[in-house]
């Protein structure tokens, strides 16, 4: 993911709607603007309980019923494009975006992108764990997980069973998720999604474009050699039988670059291992060089410039 934010406090908040409009106002701070209604304002109820791990968001929701919008108008304010994957955990919730509807039971995962207009509509009670994290956080090209929005995936078989399972235990547990231990778990869980969702695809392999299925094996090829320090764009192109331009092709539409994504998976690995116990017998420059960064002071300018703080600092928390 690129690392161009630096990671926002990993506190546990709990909030507690004193009306609707409260509720509006809490649902736009934790996710993005959204439009919200509800047919019984006086007695609509709502809880939020939400804990940052680095650039992903864990929220536990707990309302009446209601609805809310992504609009286009939302969506054309300045922001970050996000995805966010629901597991509904009690109740049922009906999502919709890009003319698909998902019905979801407990157990039952779904994702959407907040770059698209999409609904949310709870008729009664309902509980539910939404995980939200930048489009460029999963090891998939944003069109091709696109595919998949509002797509109801199964809980109780699958992957997407075992994904259910590890997200829902997260929502049991928000209270001890903090430190090297908590953004250990974040990226694991994001690892798992990636998985279920390649898998889903695989199942209906007649949803994918083969331009997408090139996109993933590219991705997927880049996240195995970026030990390499010989990794680049002719390396990628040759192994895929591709040209370079081709290659190039691929990441503009995503609004990459193939440079910058290398750099940016680079530069999330290294800073995921800074602050890993597992990693505090290594120096700086040996876990910068298990990524690929060789040149240390190249490496230390790069990372001040993503995350506004030396490696060093970073690791002591500073």
């Amino acid at each position: 993911m690129p690392a161009a934010v630096q990671p926002a406090s990993q506190k546990l908040t709990s909030s507690v709607a004193e009306t609707f409009d409260h509720w509006k106002h809490l649902v736009a701070e934790s996710f993005v603007p959204l439009a919200a209604r509800t047919a019984d304002v006086d007695g609509f109820r709502g809880k939020m309980r939400a804990r940052v791990l680095d650039r992903m968001s864990i929220v536990e929701v707990t309302a009446t019923s209601h609805e809310v919008h992504r609009t286009a108008a939302l969506i054309a304010q300045p922001g970050e494009r996000y995805f966010k994957l629901n597991l509904q955990l009690e109740g049922t919730g009906l999502l919709v975006q890009d003319n698909r509807e998902a019905l979801l039971r407990p157990g039952d995962l779904a994702i959407y992108d907040t770059n698209r207009p999409y609904t949310l509509a709870f008729e009664a009670n309902t509980r539910m764990m939404v995980v939200m994290f930048p489009c460029d956080a999963l090891a998939l090209p944003t069109d091709y997980v696109g595919q998949l929005a509002a797509v109801r995936m199964a809980g109780s078989t699958g992957l997407s069973g075992i994904v259910g399972q590890f997200i829902g235990q997260l929502a049991s547990n928000l209270e001890v998720l903090s430190g090297p231990s908590g953004s250990r778990l974040a990226a694991n869980a994001l690892d798992l999604v990636s998985t279920m969702l390649h898998a889903e695809m695989a199942i209906t392999p007649d949803r994918m474009k083969p331009q997408a299925l090139l996109a993933v094996s590219v991705r997927e090829y880049i996240e195995a050699n970026l030990a390499d320090p010989l990794l680049s764009p002719a390396t990628i192109a040759a192994a895929h039988f591709i040209s370079t331009r081709h290659l190039h092709n691929i990441f503009h539409e995503s609004g990459s670059t193939v440079a910058s994504w290398i750099r940016s998976q680079r530069l999330d690995g290294v800073r995921r291992e800074l602050r890993d116990p597992l990693h505090a017998g290594k120096s700086v420059g040996a876990v910068a060089a298990r990524w690929g960064f060789l040149d240390a002071a190249h490496f230390s300018r790069t990372f001040r410039d993503a995350f506004g703080q030396s490696p060093s600092d970073w690791r002591r928390g500073a």
